[in-house]
């Protein structure tokens, strides 16, 4: 199970006001954000301190898999591509969040399940996690006490989780989302819940995908123009020069 930086994030936050989050993350992250990524790294800054106050939350690797996968597909095109680890890393950081900690988590969680069918997975989560790899089943078992908060990227890390299997099904994502639904119950998690998240979490990733494509038209067509001025202004020296030499040589005649 993953530990907050300095203890758990509950402790560590519990004088912490959003505010106190924000200037935390703006102080690790002291750049520009593209209006294009500004709205997810706010949902995921203010849930991420919503949940550090949760007494009963625990960083699992459903949520370490639901945070990376979010983060990294919401965070597709960010330019420059080398801020994008230190955004991540501010964003858990400023609520408690050990950002090293949950990348090793979720890598770990999904790896145990690769080479793995989709069947067995399953199999596993309905027993949550009886006979399971123990890096899956140490989160399925904290699913099953009375005492669980669920966070909306639980759901997407399931979803994140059973596409890792083996098997057609598992590239089917109509068919995971269904497969997701059906064991939303088994791991503590309710159907209508993980029925709006992730509907809303496709919705959300097929407008991301389109603004994404949209921005990268708007910068290639820049760059076309771009490319097109600097040629012209090279011709227009050329042809200057030219007619400079031309002059000269009839001065001379």
């Amino acid at each position: 199970m993953v530990r907050c930086e300095k203890g758990r994030a509950k402790h560590l936050s519990d004088r912490k006001t959003i505010a106190d989050s924000k200037r935390a993350f703006n102080h690790d992250f002291p750049h520009v954000i593209p209006s294009l990524y500004r709205r997810t790294t706010d949902e995921l800054l203010v849930e991420l301190h919503l949940l550090s106050h949760q007494k009963h939350f625990q960083p699992d690797g459903l949520f370490a898999i639901g945070l990376g996968q979010v983060f990294d597909v919401f965070t597709r095109g960010y330019r420059p591509e080398a801020h994008v680890k230190t955004l991540f890393d501010a964003l858990c950081r400023s609520s408690g969040f050990d950002p090293n900690a949950l990348r090793k988590q979720a890598q770990k969680t999904l790896e145990s399940v690769r080479g793995h069918n989709l069947e067995e997975v399953q199999g596993w989560i309905q027993q949550q996690g009886k006979g399971a790899p123990e890096a899956l089943a140490q989160g399925l078992r904290n699913t099953g006490n009375s005492t669980f908060h669920y966070s909306r990227l639980m759901a997407v890390g399931l979803l994140s989780l059973l596409a890792s299997a083996q098997g057609e099904e598992s590239s089917d994502p109509e068919r995971l989302s269904q497969i997701a639904h059906e064991l939303s119950e088994s791991v503590g998690f309710s159907k209508a819940r993980v029925e709006k998240d992730l509907n809303l979490y496709k919705s959300n990733l097929e407008k991301m995908a389109q603004a994404v494509e949209l921005t990268e038209q708007i910068l290639e067509s820049e760059r076309r123009k771009r490319e097109q001025k600097e040629s012209a202004k090279l011709n227009t020296g050329s042809s200057d020069q030219m007619t400079q030499g031309v002059e000269a040589c009839s001065n001379i005649s």
